[in-house]
């Protein structure tokens, strides 16, 4: 990773809640050099693992995931909240600090034969891409990989995920 590329994200005290610390990755997107870095670093660990299909988690997710899939020759699968998207769904539910929430795929974008890797911006806890992969699994599609710009480790959010399946962030804070 370039020295530029890390210098870019910047952090933001208190947002969005008083002691957190957000890592912003919007001045990566706003500069087309970057942006295409950054890309090809999520990219290059999956070129040839024959992804078929990328999940993108809302709404992060879509900002790298749609150019991941792209570039990857695959289709881009949103993971979005409920009643986000038109025509029939399935949903997974997931556990938050208070109370629960919820994703949904449309449910004739994924099945049998399809190899999917899943994508966010950033893993803090795991509990999101645990369901995406769940929710994945219900189509009958495969998850071979996840992908993520950056993991906030002191959260060990891949240990929510499951074992076996190659993991790959850009960037570890």
């Amino acid at each position: 990773m370039s020295d530029r590329l890390e210098a870019a994200i910047r952090t933001i005290p208190d947002f969005p809640e008083p002691g957190i610390e957000f890592k912003d990755i919007t001045p990566i997107l706003a500069d087309p050099e970057l942006f295409s870095e950054a890309v090809e670093l999520l990219q290059t660990p999956y070129s040839s693992a024959d992804v078929t299909h990328v999940v993108g988690m809302e709404a992060r997710g879509f900002w790298f995931g749609a150019a991941l899939a792209e570039r990857l020759g695959a289709g881009f699968v949103p993971a979005r909240k409920p009643g986000k998207l038109p025509g029939a769904t399935i949903s997974e539910k997931y556990a938050l600090e208070y109370g629960a929430d919820a994703l949904e795929i449309h449910d004739d974008l994924l099945g049998r034969g399809h190899r999917v890797l899943i994508h966010d911006d950033v893993i803090a806890t795991g509990g999101t891409a645990a369901a995406v992969a769940r929710l994945v699994k219900r189509t009958g599609a495969e998850v071979v990989g996840f992908s993520f710009f950056v993991e906030l480790t002191f959260l060990n959010g891949r240990k929510k995920l499951p074992e076996g399946v190659p993991f790959r962030t850009v960037i570890a804070v």
